[in-house]
């Protein structure tokens, strides 16, 4: 499939399937060989007759959805998220949690691919914030809408290579090698719950003190669905809780109430609750 075929698709695809065409730019290829091979699997003899088959079948263009679905996952991805997490903002949010009585962190990481960013957030947890909230537990719930995706992140498995951003004494007490991969320990699988969910169809109950959602509903969803899945991502969160997105994301016209909890290396934001200054 060509670049051009590529981008004839896309339009195709954008409003029926509530894309953002601008987000594809950099993953055209990617999406142009996954659909390649999809239609020699078919037997489709090329993109005018792939169009056609996507007119006329819903299961199709539900697979269409799924190739669309570009990830790149690998531990503590974009470093300072984590750092700035770790280092500022979650102690403040333990604080007022245990000055409220609580004694969980409930967390959220929305499109969580293979697991990476969730155990993360576990490894951060318990090696750097447990420590100094030892009464606190972890609830942490991860949601997909890629099942395969989920089932690789339930093994807990990885190359070496996606681990290249774990601090070295961190990943020696997390991580034990299975032949050429490396394993998370059991131990830091507690408190974790991988869930099969579209964030534009289901999202798990709140509330959360923190929610990542990074490099997909504001990178591949069309501003309405954006705009949609912001207002429930909000109201999941409690009052002073942290929404991540990725790096390279902005949100469509944040609400009263959010504002960035961190600066521009970090695209961090604090949801103060509806009608706050």
């Amino acid at each position: 499939m060509t670049d051009a075929e590529c981008q004839e698709l896309l339009r195709w695809a954008a409003p029926r399937l509530g894309l953002r065409l601008e987000g594809f730019r950099r993953v055209r290829g990617q999406v142009g060989k996954r659909v390649t091979r999809r239609m020699t699997a078919l037997g489709v003899p090329g993109l005018a007759a792939y169009l056609v088959r996507l007119e006329g079948d819903a299961a199709e263009r539900a697979v269409l959805d799924a190739l669309c679905r570009v990830t790149v996952s690998r531990f503590f991805r974009d470093r300072a998220v984590f750092d700035v997490l770790g280092d500022v903002l979650l102690p403040g949010v333990l604080a007022e949690a245990r000055a409220r009585g609580g004694s969980c962190l409930r967390v959220w990481s929305a499109g969580c691919a293979s697991g990476e960013e969730p155990y993360s957030v576990s490894v951060l947890f318990r090696r750097g914030l447990a420590p100094r909230f030892p009464e606190f537990h972890l609830d942490l719930v991860a949601t997909d809408a890629d099942v395969a995706l989920l089932a690789r992140a339930r093994r807990g498995c990885y190359a070496r290579a996606t681990l290249r951003e774990v601090p070295a004494a961190w990943s020696e007490e997390a991580l034990a090698a299975e032949g050429p991969l490396w394993c998370v320990r059991p131990a830091w699988r507690e408190g974790l719950d991988f869930r099969p969910q579209d964030l534009r169809e289901h999202m798990p109950e709140g509330p959360f003190h923190l929610v990542l959602c990074r490099n997909v509903a504001f990178t591949y969803f069309a501003p309405p669905v954006q705009r949609r899945v912001l207002a429930g991502l909000l109201h999941r969160l409690v009052p002073g809780g942290l929404l991540v997105i990725g790096a390279q994301e902005a949100l469509p016209a944040p609400p009263e109430g959010l504002v960035r909890a961190a600066g521009p290396e970090a695209p961090v934001w604090r949801w103060l609750g509806p009608g706050k200054p």
